[in-house]
């Protein structure tokens, strides 16, 4: 009796979908670190902000990519995890090349990986709020290390809303393959408040 060939198509759709959780994740730290929210909102140039604006866009993508998730369809809730698990392998690996030891590695993350699901939860929150302040409050409190919104949050708040826009009429199937478009953050930074 002759054995089963063993299909391939497999692992070609298992090199697509990695190929585009690197193009997704790639795209989503390029635009964390656009120059604009530093020199132009004044986020503060520093680890912390850095990595609450990585953050702050991975969950607006997470929150479109789980949307159809539950189709059948639907590669959202695949590609989510996958962008999440590129997350966390990145934040590995900026700790140890910043000399955190071996032992120090899981305690670090598990402190990121609730700075995660905190500010998960709070921009969720905000995002479905009938209140727009709880966005800007949000923002406020995790992204500029303040109380109140001033105006650089409220352009910041406005800046999100757009992603929101733009990722919520975002095709699937681009996202599928690896494609997220954000607007330009310039255009928000001297809106009027």
């Amino acid at each position: 009796m002759r054995r089963p060939i063993p299909l391939i198509l497999p692992l070609f759709r298992r090199n697509f979908h990695h190929r585009s959780i690197r193009a997704l994740y790639g795209t989503i730290v390029a635009q964390a670190r656009s120059a604009a929210f530093y020199a132009i909102y004044g986020v503060p140039d520093t680890m912390p902000a850095r990595f609450d604006l990585i953050v702050l866009h991975l969950v607006l993508v997470l929150r479109r990519l789980v949307r159809d998730g539950d189709s059948p369809a639907s590669h959202g809730r695949g590609l989510g995890q996958g962008l999440f698990d590129a997350f966390c392998r990145d934040l590995d690996d900026n700790l140890r090349e910043m000399g955190v030891g071996d032992l120090a590695v899981p305690k670090e993350m598990r402190r990121f990986g609730e700075a995660f699901y905190g500010r998960q939860a709070a921009y969720h929150a905000a995002i479905v709020s009938a209140d727009p302040r709880e966005l800007e409050k949000a923002l406020a409190r995790n992204i500029f290390g303040v109380a109140d919104a001033d105006d650089r949050v409220i352009r910041l708040a406005g800046y999100v809303r757009a992603v929101i826009e733009e990722l919520d009429i975002e095709d699937e199937r681009a996202l599928v393959s690896g494609v997220v478009s954000f607007p330009k953050p310039e255009s928000f930074a001297y809106a009027p408040t």
